[in-house]
């Protein structure tokens, strides 16, 4: 997919900041009238979750930077993490980290002796979505959802999915639980967020892949989305900003059930720690899904732009440093939470951000 969508979001706010590749990371300047130097052409890969965030950057980008032509290819997280390795993309969209084994091999792209680093881009809650007949709301806990996509819980009318649900008529429909079927950042937040908080039930660790043979697989978070819509008696799971019409349940945490907002999933990733053992500019997170305060949304994501610390192009670096440190700066954050409910990254994470781009050769 080649996106190419011209627009004048944030036009005016970025014109200073990428004049020249040089310009410090995240450091947005206003002076409206400089033309822009850079030239060349970036291309991305991965997150679905990113996809409309991704258009509305690509759209103010090239707009700022008419000589650089960028295309972001929406298939997948685990796609993208694949291409990158491969040297097919020069970054990727990412809804989970690089791992170790990944962190451990080389990356085509990236300069010898070097390695990659996962910057946090974007911050969003997944949705648990449905389509049920008469039912407008919905109460979920990790337990209930996680039997219902291991397929141990069949029909809508379960007592354990009445009794989180009291005075609201439950049809016998049969439940149909809709997965992501390609390898998926996504999903591995959603089973990062249900082994985390019901491991009993959710025996299986996160994973790109879903673990389970059990429910109906859909490619991308819009194949989810629509086979969902379609449906009848569906339940699934997608970045929030692709929820649309259909229903959204709220999850408890604590003793109350709570529906997802950007800052209740900034709060989450606010009071979480980094990954240990990384690069010191590698900005993975070890998400703390098993917080009990209701003023948190636990099943976010956070999806990352993974770069090379140090390109075997230099000049591409630069064109990877400057888009990256558009899209995480504070206007590129806002374009993001207008375009896709995003929720912006917090003044210390952006700090940090600004950072590990500087160090990027």
């Amino acid at each position: 997919m080649k996106i190419t969508r011209f627009g004048a979001i944030g036009a005016i706010a970025l014109a200073g900041a990428f004049a020249l590749a040089s310009c410090a990371a995240n450091e947005a300047g206003t002076g409206g009238d400089t033309p822009s130097t850079l030239s060349g052409t970036l291309d991305g890969s991965g997150s679905s979750a990113q996809g409309s965030a991704q258009e509305a950057w690509v759209a103010a980008f090239q707009t700022t930077n008419p000589g650089v032509t960028i295309n972001y290819d929406p298939a997948g997280s685990g796609a993208g993490r694949e291409q990158f390795i491969a040297g097919g993309v020069d970054w990727a969209g990412s809804d989970s980290a690089l791992n170790d084994d990944e962190l451990a091999g080389t990356f085509a792209s990236c300069a010898a002796g070097s390695t990659a680093i996962d910057i946090p881009t974007y911050i969003s809650p997944i949705a648990v979505i449905f389509n049920l007949d008469g039912v407008t709301e919905l109460n979920l806990d990790a337990e209930t959802i996680a039997h219902i996509f291991k397929g141990d819980i069949t029909t809508w009318n379960d007592p354990a999915i009445a009794a989180l649900n009291d005075g609201v008529t439950l049809p016998d429909t049969a439940i149909t639980a809709v997965h992501r079927s390609d390898d998926s950042g996504t999903t591995k937040n959603f089973t990062d967020y249900l082994n985390k908080v019901v491991p009993t039930v959710w025996d299986q660790p996160a994973a790109d892949p879903f673990p389970y043979q059990t429910g109906e697989g859909a490619q991308g978070t819009s194949g989810v989305v629509d086979a969902v819509t379609n449906g009848a008696g569906t339940i699934g799971y997608a970045d929030a900003s692709k929820a649309g019409d259909l229903g959204v349940a709220k999850i408890k945490v604590g003793d109350q059930f709570v529906a997802y907002s950007p800052e209740a999933a900034a709060a989450v990733v606010a009071e979480s720690p980094l990954v240990d053992g990384r690069d010191a500019n590698d900005l993975a997170f070890a998400l703390d899904r098993k917080t009990t305060d209701p003023s948190h949304y636990p099943l976010v994501l956070v999806s990352y732009s993974i770069v090379c610390s140090e390109y075997k192009d230099p000049a591409q670096g630069e064109l990877v440093k400057a888009y990256i440190s558009y899209i995480t700066s504070a206007e590129g954050q806002q374009v993001a939470a207008d375009s896709a409910g995003a929720a912006p990254l917090s003044a210390d994470l952006s700090a940090k951000v600004a950072d590990a781009l500087a160090s990027i050769k």
